[in-house]
């Protein structure tokens, strides 16, 4: 079974505060994203294969590890895009790689829209992105269409997961981790996490 792994961090509870509270308004909420995203890509990217590069310091010759694979970011369209900031300042070579779904509001379940990723180069590691983790649905369609692709080192990464997505999205794909600043209590009647944060693209994108 896939590992799940929650920020245990009180930095992390000061950004979600801040997140969750529903006067926080867009410009605030998206620093917040970044801040929490941060600390999720350095968790997240632990265990990345590294490699002897020799440097030449002002004193001497000396050699630094550094990232060894290739890096995707899968950014789940439109939420995920508010996740992608955070690892290309720390890993700015990565590829973006989008995957645009929207969820159809009466059956709650994902519609897959645009998909390109036959058209690049296969990447050793991908890290799929969106804030939320509710019903896992979008989060498994999207894993299932790189799997297919053939990236063989797949995690998901996002703020908050519902325990009923979580559940989903491990038996779906139990080889795949996840990494969340927090896990909430359930989700309500319509599919939402609760107590969430509301409509995350809605809040990043101030529509």
């Amino acid at each position: 079974m896939s590992k799940l792994f929650v920020l245990d961090h009180p930095l992390a509870g000061n950004f979600l505060a801040t997140l969750r509270d529903k006067a926080t308004d867009p410009h605030v909420f998206r620093q917040q994203v970044k801040h929490l995203g941060h600390m999720l890509v350095i968790e997240a990217s632990k265990d990345l294969e590294v490699e002897a590069k020799a440097i030449q310091t002002p004193m001497c010759e000396t050699s630094e590890d550094v990232i060894a694979e290739s890096v995707g970011i899968v950014p789940i369209l439109r939420a995920g895009l508010g996740l992608v900031d955070p690892f290309l300042d720390l890993m700015p070579d990565s590829k973006v790689l989008c995957l645009g779904m929207y969820r159809n509001e009466e059956t709650h379940q994902p519609v897959t829209y645009y998909n390109k990723l036959s058209e690049y180069d296969l990447v050793d590691v991908a890290y799929v992105i969106d804030p939320m983790l509710a019903t896992g649905g979008s989060a498994i369609i999207t894993v299932d269409a790189l799997k297919k692709w053939g990236v063989k080192k797949i995690k998901f990464v996002g703020l908050i997961g519902a325990p009923e997505g979580v559940k989903a999205f491990q038996e779906a794909h139990p080889d795949v981790d996840v990494h969340l600043a927090a896990q909430d209590d359930h989700l309500n009647d319509d599919a939402y996490i609760i107590p969430g944060l509301g409509d995350a693209g809605d809040r990043i994108f101030n529509t």
